[in-house]
């Protein structure tokens, strides 16, 4: 399959456009809180590419104006389902600062207007659409779906939210990236079954109200329970972080009131050949033209020209969610496909000589492989990463040598570069010698972007993160590496201040440090405690779920912003 970009259409986005193509109704409407850019990148557009590469006549309502149902009903009722996702991130997350301020900006939004979608995104759409179409079938999906999936400390209320599911009213969630579960979804309505049928789908979530006909589940403290004792809310997320495993997780039920969400496990990851056919797939790879008068989409400069190289992480950070949606096995695509990708860029008219990425959630886990992710999947007692690299795990940095070889030899291309985020600790030893030497020779801009987050240890032990010695070490071989290149080329380094265990004390040592080494910190943000993570329950309960450790947690906007201070004077 190769890369069509020039001449594709979009999908359609009004009744004209039904119009033009010969169509009456579509199978499906998918709405969306971004604006509607035709890359893979952006959800929306992957969900309906593979849905139109199924069979299904696919449109697109992006970020329609919530206070009315008006716009909702632009492109008719779809013939079997609505999809709904607040976009490429939590619509809290789009809206308010980590100190709940309102953001100025919206990066997916036309212009980078913000105000363009509502708080609560996946909740708020799904009432107008019903409201517009009575029993009409539901589908959420995306980041704030997937992460709001059973009950969840929510930052913003400070209090612990109901599942999704039950507050949307919606029929069934999708959670993970969920290209099998759509596809499954569409065959099974459009072969006429109910929806209130599907209750069978791994990766997905649903609603009973009688669960003696399931079994070998594992049922976790109800919403009432967690959100009034905290001891309950640990063990539920104990019990959903160790199922969370596609190949040995188990059916996860929660009693809200009378009623019960079940969550089916995870999807199966998919295979080589299954992202590459995702990926090749025909995409307009630009924001749709009614944008252009409002200046376009801003966050889509910076994967205009990047490319997606793989999936999940097994780094396994406390503070971040793709544990519980990407999951911690990598798929990553082939390399004949990633090169095909980019020679289909390097002859775009507005292609200037620049990858600017190829990547993932971590970029050097590219082609990383487990023996046993393919039978038994990732470890229940184990970490892949922390303390220190498993053994089992294989580093795929050969094959990521020969594709920087490759794309550097295509027609075209002056420049790739590395933007996505590396992790150190795979960088210090022998092996990464190759790696290291032809990253520093070839694929930095300039600046390398890498995470230490803090300078103590005991707070890094709990953001599941190496050991601070580990960043250090990198530095200097990174700065070793650079001198015999003759190259001066800069780390930008990210920190974390005010994460769950993360003193005013501990602030100080990083603030000491940074002035010892004479560096003026950019890259520094406060702690979000984003839905369902590790350290967001850390944050709500106070203590470590897993050892029960206490916990000093920086609730108080005064401490947080005292943190702050101490590190950027």
């Amino acid at each position: 399959m190769g890369f069509h970009f020039m001449n594709n259409k979009f999908l359609p986005i009004s009744k004209a456009d039904l119009i033009s193509r010969g169509w009456d109704e579509l199978d499906i409407i998918l709405v969306t809180g971004d604006a509607y850019v035709d890359h893979p990148s952006y959800g929306a557009a992957l969900i309906g590419r593979v849905l139109e590469r199924a069979g299904f006549t696919v449109g697109v309502i992006a970020m329609p104006d919530w206070r009315k149902k008006d716009d909702f009903m632009r492109l008719g009722r779809p013939r079997l389902f609505f999809g709904v996702t607040a976009g490429n991130m939590d619509s809290m997350v789009s809206n308010y600062t980590a100190n709940k301020k309102l953001r100025s900006e919206d990066e997916y939004a036309p212009g980078g207007r913000s105000g363009l979608r509502p708080d609560r995104a996946a909740i708020i759409y799904t009432n107008r659409i019903k409201e517009a179409f009575p029993g009409v079938n539901v589908v959420l999906g995306g980041i704030e779906a997937s992460m709001r999936r059973l009950a969840h400390y929510d930052y913003w209320s400070d209090k612990v939210r109901r599942s999704v599911l039950l507050d949307a009213k919606a029929d069934i969630l999708v959670y993970g990236m969920g290209e099998h579960q759509i596809v499954e979804i569409a065959k099974r309505l459009d072969k006429g079954e109910e929806i209130k049928t599907l209750d069978n789908i791994s990766g997905t979530a649903v609603i009973k109200n009688d669960i003696s006909g399931l079994s070998g589940y594992v049922e976790i403290p109800s919403f009432e329970d967690v959100s009034t004792d905290k001891s309950f809310y640990r063990r539920a997320f104990n019990a959903v972080y160790a199922e969370s495993d596609p190949f040995r997780g188990k059916t996860i039920i929660q009693k809200h009131g009378e009623r019960y969400v079940v969550q089916l496990p995870p999807a199966m990851p998919l295979s080589s050949e299954e992202l590459d056919d995702i990926y090749e797939l025909v995409y307009a790879r630009n924001w749709h033209p009614s944008y252009d008068e409002k200046g376009g989409v801003p966050g889509f400069e910076t994967v205009r020209f990047s490319v997606t190289s793989h999936r999940g992480c097994a780094g396994g950070c406390s503070f971040c969610s793709l544990f519980l949606h990407q999951g911690r096995i990598i798929q990553s695509r082939s390399r004949d496909s990633i090169t095909r990708e980019i020679k289909d860029l390097s002859r775009r008219r507005d292609f200037h000589g620049t990858i600017n990425d190829i990547g993932g959630p971590t970029a050097n886990l590219y082609k990383a492989e487990c023996v046993k992710w393919k039978a038994a999947g990732a470890c229940r007692d184990k970490q892949c990463l922390v303390p220190h690299k498993c053994d089992n795990l294989k580093l795929g940095y050969d094959e990521t040598l020969r594709l920087w070889e490759d794309v550097r030899s295509i027609q075209g291309v002056k420049h790739l570069f590395i933007a996505s985020g590396l992790r150190c600790d795979l960088l210090i030893e022998k092996y990464a010698d190759k790696y290291l030497e032809a990253l520093c020779a070839h694929h930095v801009s300039g600046r390398l972007k890498v995470a230490p987050e803090h300078s103590v240890n005991n707070v890094l032990r709990l953001m599941n993160k190496p050991r601070f010695e580990t960043y250090e070490k990198f530095r200097a071989r990174f700065e070793a590496v650079n001198k015999r290149l003759g190259k001066k080329q800069y780390l930008v380094s990210y920190f974390i201040l005010s994460h769950p265990g993360t003193t005013q004390k501990d602030a100080e040592h990083l603030a000491k440090w940074l002035n010892r080494e004479h560096i003026r910190p950019e890259q520094v943000q406060d702690y979000l405690p984003l839905p369902m993570t590790l350290s967001s329950c850390m944050y709500y309960t106070g203590q470590d779920p897993f050892t029960g450790e206490k916990l000093f947690v920086a609730k108080k906007m005064t401490d947080r912003k005292m943190q702050r201070l101490i590190v950027q004077h």
